[in-house]
């Protein structure tokens, strides 16, 4: 079995890139993608534990797109068998994460100003090494008694539309595919309800990613009952996409999952690997 879509502390998970190699053999994995957010700065340690615990790794990251009106919600895009990070992707993402940096400091600024006390120092202590996000703030806030959960950091505070909330620099879908497939990589979009789109308007949404270049949709989830994987994985062929899945595993961020299994009845099979590196680009 295999698990396409993980973070470690290098983004927004609790756990090292070490410390997933490990859960990774634990669980019995032969390959595991670690996506940490907009950078493959997790890839020599990566690498390293990979090799230690007999794990296939695929070097991949995840990209937060900007879609304008074309959804109401979010769309996330797994980028796999990236392995360079001065290449054409990896050149565009250094100045995503600078936004991401500024964007920090200022929803600090504006929970400060909602009579929220915290600090950026006390942020960047909690994200030691990694790449910082809200998780590392909504850590911060339970920390000081604001909120009990991170869920509840993001209900109140820092997801979008709410009073913390800050928007930075996204890529859109095509200039990222694009990129993605300049650096011979291939591209899935995440958890495809985030989108918040209706059955429809997300047909319609699929059908223009898939002429955009898109490779993949991930179907496979830790949250998606069997019958939204089923539906995912009829729409994947509809559009002659590939189907990709994972856990989506932060560690302690989003509790009750687990590497590999998700919830207890993920189980993503090899093939599905083997048919996404059929679909990388000729380089």
């Amino acid at each position: 079995m295999i698990d396409l879509h993980s973070h470690s502390t290098v983004s927004d998970g609790t756990d090292s890139p070490t410390e997933i190699l490990r859960l990774a053999s634990d669980a019995g994995l032969n390959a595991l993608a670690l996506s940490d957010h907009d950078t493959l700065d997790h890839l020599d340690e990566a690498s390293t534990a990979a090799d230690r615990f007999g794990v296939r790794l695929i070097p991949a990251c995840e990209i937060s797109c900007e879609v304008g009106d074309r959804a109401p919600g979010t769309m996330h895009l797994l980028v796999y068998f990236l392995d360079d990070p001065n290449g054409p992707l990896g050149s565009r993402l250094a100045a995503v994460r600078d936004s991401r940096e500024n964007r920090n400091t200022n929803i600090v600024k504006r929970l400060n100003e909602l009579g929220v006390e915290i600090t950026i120092d006390e942020v960047l202590e909690v994200a030691g090494d990694g790449t910082v996000g809200r998780p590392h703030i909504a850590d911060v806030l339970m920390a000081r008694g604001h909120v009990e959960s991170v869920q509840e950091a993001f209900d109140r505070w820092l997801a979008k539309g709410q009073p913390a909330y800050v928007e930075r620099l996204r890529l859109g879908p095509e200039e990222s595919i694009e990129l993605a497939h300049a650096g011979n990589a291939v591209t899935s979009i995440a958890h495809p309800t985030t989108l918040d789109l209706e059955d429809d308007d997300l047909e319609s949404f699929i059908a223009e990613m898939a002429a955009s270049g898109l490779d993949a949709l991930e179907c496979v989830y830790s949250r998606y009952t069997p019958e939204q994987r089923t539906s995912f994985s009829d729409l994947a062929g509809r559009h002659g996409l590939a189907v990709t899945g994972g856990s989506d595993y932060h560690g302690t961020y989003k509790p009750g999952l687990r590497l590999g299994v998700g919830e207890g009845d993920l189980a993503v099979p090899d093939e599905l690997l083997t048919a996404l590196e059929a679909r990388r680009p000729a380089g």
